[in-house]
């Protein structure tokens, strides 16, 4: 197998600038990842049901177009709905049985806005646009169907590890901002969250936007506690954190009174903000301009064949592997499909360590067994991806 190793400084917390985004649960563009996902999970468990196997898919194109509200102090009301297209390639039927197809894109998308508590599934329209296979991929799709699945496409995945204390921070932001006893607690603070964290040198720099819920917001003051209530839970967040000097402004183009981040749903979907497959958190769950990332978005891809979501998968985990050896600081996975090759043998495959050179010369062994320990798991790895 082609490994390439190489030996720099990439630990980002090492330098002088770095900037970190996550988008939240009930953000639009998380909304059509989530969606495609589940598409894919609720397909491949059919296809499992009705043929013994996971058949050809890729339903990784969704769009969702923001609806239209009426929304003042304590309510508001729906004007046009939010419109979600599911579109794609799939298997439709097996022998003499239709898959239904349709079904299953609106349960998906059912599944996807779920978390937005506020969000009527009778305001959200869906369109499903998904078409059969391509004679081509339906082919190369069948003769990989043996021990080893034929690659789909040619295509780049990668992963790194570990992550900085700013990128776990991000994380542990929009994971308390929109857990069940925040929401108990602060009932007005929607699912829509959006962190962004700039670190220079120590000194931090938070700015969050968080839609908040119209119904729960009685007046200007009730608006500027629960705005309050959310730089609080950050300011406690960022000292557990062990950061010094921060900087935190929540909805910062608010004009109280005037224009603030209100709605009815809790998401900007209702009326603020479209959505699209692949423009929010990467696998990692965050956004990360400062770390190795690719165009290809993982939602919605079939989880036998499909490189795009199986080599970043695998990237990861040859990152974080790598990542634990004897004297490295930090690693970064990059690994190149070649379309009908066996997902077992990358075109290539490169590593990027951050290690003292003592430690760099002895690490070639043990990256090569993580990389052939990973790689021949492949074939096996979408029964996680199917149960997840």
């Amino acid at each position: 197998m082609d490994i390439a190793m190489e030996n720099l400084p990439l630990d980002p917390a090492r330098r002088e600038l770095e900037i970190v985004e996550r988008k939240g649960v009930g953000h639009p563009d998380s909304l059509c990842d989530r969606a495609a996902e589940a598409f894919s999970r609720r397909l491949s468990r059919e296809y499992l049901e009705r043929a013994g196997r996971i058949l050809h898919h890729n339903v990784d194109k969704a769009l969702l177009c923001a609806g239209q509200t009426r929304v003042e102090y304590g309510g508001g009301e729906w004007l046009a709905p939010v419109v979600v297209t599911m579109a794609g390639r799939a298997t439709t039927a097996w022998g003499e049985t239709q898959i239904p197809v349709d079904r299953i894109a609106r349960a998906a998308v059912d599944e996807a806005i779920r978390p937005v508590r506020n969000l009527p599934t009778g305001q959200v329209e869906v369109h499903v646009e998904v078409r059969p296979s391509a004679s081509e991929l339906l082919d190369l799709f069948d003769r990989g169907s043996g021990a080893s699945p034929r690659a789909n496409d040619t295509s780049i995945g990668v992963g790194f590890a570990p992550l900085t204390s700013s990128e776990a921070l991000a994380l542990e932001l929009e994971s308390r901002l929109n857990a069940p006893e925040t929401k108990s607690r602060v009932p007005a603070i929607g699912e829509d969250v959006k962190i962004m964290v700039v670190r220079r040198g120590s000194a931090l720099r938070l700015t969050v936007a968080a839609a908040m819920v119209s119904r729960f917001v009685a007046d200007s003051e009730a608006y500027r506690r629960a705005v309050g209530a959310v730089r609080d839970l950050c300011a406690g967040a960022v000292r557990e954190a062990g950061f010094g000097e921060v900087q935190i402004d929540v909805n910062a183009a608010d004009e109280i009174g005037r224009s603030e981040y209100l709605t009815l749903s809790g998401t900007s979907a209702e009326a603020g903000d479209d959505g699209q497959v692949g423009r929010g958190n990467r696998l990692s769950g965050l956004i990360t301009p400062m770390r190795p990332m690719v165009l290809e978005a993982y939602a919605g891809k079939n989880p036998v064949t499909h490189v795009g979501k199986l080599y970043s998968v695998s990237a990861a985990r040859v990152a974080a592997a790598c990542a634990k050896l004897s004297g490295v600081r930090a690693a970064e996975c990059f690994m190149v499909s070649e379309i009908g090759r066996p997902i077992t043998e990358p075109q290539s495959v490169g590593i990027r360590l951050d290690a003292g050179p003592d430690a760099f010369a002895k690490l070639d062994g043990p990256v090569r067994t993580i990389v052939e320990r990973e790689t021949a798991a492949l074939p096996h790895l979408w029964r996680n991806l199917v149960q997840s």
